[in-house]
């Protein structure tokens, strides 16, 4: 006895349009390293430290929420 479980992958369709149109220009959506079931971002230079970007559309969370 085998059990298939469906494992749903995130792709760019599940993304609202919303965060796709507020990426910065250098900045991607592509598989993750870590989850290859999730979306992950990346950059596709170096980004400066202290840069910002924006602005943050959605619901903020405690990190012990994620």
């Amino acid at each position: 006895n085998t059990t298939d479980s469906a494992v749903t992958v995130e792709t760019l369709d599940d993304v609202p349009e919303h965060v796709l149109r507020g990426l910065p220009e250098d900045v991607r959506l592509f598989p993750s390293a870590v989850d290859k079931t999730r979306l992950g971002v990346w950059a596709t230079k170096s980004i400066l430290k202290g840069k910002k970007f924006g602005p943050f559309v959605g619901d903020k969370k405690k990190r012990s929420q994620v």
